[in-house]
């Protein structure tokens, strides 16, 4: 059977591949510590676990619009008034099977085979997987962490060139939890703006950022650029990973087009999904997500606390998100060696950062603290006794 190009050239995920080693060894009898993944712990809100029994309970569930329940379009554009003081017209917002899904949709919709995209390195895989998928020549813009391992403006205008289409980037960033400055985000947004491309902005971690110095919560890009794109999830802020639910602002003139490329590759998300998300936007589910959003800010002092004991160094803290990205250069071992031999020495599961780009991926590795402290205690333990016996070794 003949394989795709395009498929013999998707390299593996290494998180999800660390997870399945993991597996094994569970198999086998050992206690891992898995620190790979960006899956909280929590789960879905209780409202919503009880809006989920009764939407299971009706007799049919049939297909909803292409574009996602009218009532969940207009809860989610009411979160962003009530959380971000910003309009968003619910026609503009599309319900998809995942942030996965979005991206899949926005790239079929914008991409031609070679068009130039720039995004990030280090940043989320997939997401530059999807780009190559429709032919477009990803160009990976070498960040440190002078820049918090993000694009800033002058990147951006040293890496453009005419054959510039758009430009992805995320922040709060996966892996490094960092997130651009609203004023860096700006600029960058209207070089692109000014240069006829499009901004594709992921913001899938937006609401677990850390608040402002007046409290208030982390910024979305279309304050201050109403027409970018921007990919958003159930999954991390709510919880809801395996619900597989996430959504696309799009600008007005893309609706139609997201819809026709919906209907045809699939038809629309899970109708039961969607019905107990409405729950995700009440009162009482908002204060349960808050609640959790300061716990991870816990989680990350205890982390960042834990790895310094480790002698492992965080060269930029992140302000969002639920990883660390950790320079591992001085253990003698690159980002790889040091994963499989900290899951097979100490059971202790991370991801290597050539899964996120190779400027900076050999010598960092990421660690998510969406597991619980207990886990994350016992992990840090055993990582500081591991990197002890390395650094001892002639």
């Amino acid at each position: 059977m003949k394989v795709s190009q395009r498929a013999q050239s998707i390299a593996p995920f290494l998180a999800m591949e660390f997870g399945k080693h993991a597996a094994e060894l569970e198999a086998a009898g050992h206690r891992v510590i898995k620190l790979n993944l960006g899956e909280p712990d929590f789960g879905a809100p209780p409202a919503v676990l009880t809006a989920l029994q009764d939407a299971a309970a009706q007799a049919a569930l049939p297909y909803t619009g292409a574009l996602g329940l009218p009532a969940l379009r207009e809860a989610i554009a009411g979160f962003y008034q009530s959380m971000h003081g910003v309009h968003v017209a619910p026609e503009r917002i599309v319900v998809t099977a995942g942030a996965s899904a979005a991206l899949l949709l926005v790239t079929a919709a914008l991409v031609d085979p070679g068009d130039e995209v720039l995004v990030g390195d280090p940043s989320y895989p997939c997401n530059r997987q999807f780009l190559s998928g429709f032919g477009a020549n990803v160009r990976l813009v070498p960040t440190d962490a002078a820049s918090r391992f993000q694009l800033d403006l002058g990147a951006v205008q040293r890496h453009w060139s005419a054959r510039t289409q758009g430009l992805m980037l995320a922040t709060p960033s996966n892996p490094t939890g960092t997130s651009v400055p609203a004023s860096e985000l700006a600029a960058i947004c209207d070089w692109a703006k000014r240069h006829d491309a499009w901004r594709i902005i992921d913001e899938i971690y937006l609401n677990l950022s850390d608040a402002d110095a007046q409290g208030h919560p982390a910024q979305t890009v279309l304050a201050i650029d109403p027409d970018a794109i921007v990919i958003n999830s159930f999954s991390k802020y709510f919880g809801m990973t395996g619900w597989r639910l996430g959504w696309a602002v799009v600008p007005e003139v893309m609706v139609p087009v997201m819809e026709r490329l919906a209907q045809n590759y699939f038809i629309c998300a899970s109708t039961p999904a969607q019905l107990a998300a409405l729950a995700c936007f009440t009162p009482e589910s908002l204060a349960v997500c808050e609640a959790r959003r300061a716990e991870f800010a816990a989680r990350r002092a205890l982390v960042l606390q834990g790895l310094a004991h480790a002698g492992l160094s965080v060269p930029v803290q992140p302000d969002g998100a639920f990883y660390v990205y950790i320079d591992v250069s001085h253990t003698g071992l690159d980002s790889m060696q040091f994963c499989q031999r900290a899951l097979q020495e100490a059971h202790v599961a991370l991801t290597p950062g050539h899964d996120f780009g190779p400027s900076s991926g050999g010598a960092h590795v990421r660690l998510s603290y969406a597991a619980s402290r207990e886990d994350l205690q016992e992990g840090l333990a055993r990582l500081a006794s591991f990197v002890r016996k390395l650094t001892d070794q002639p």
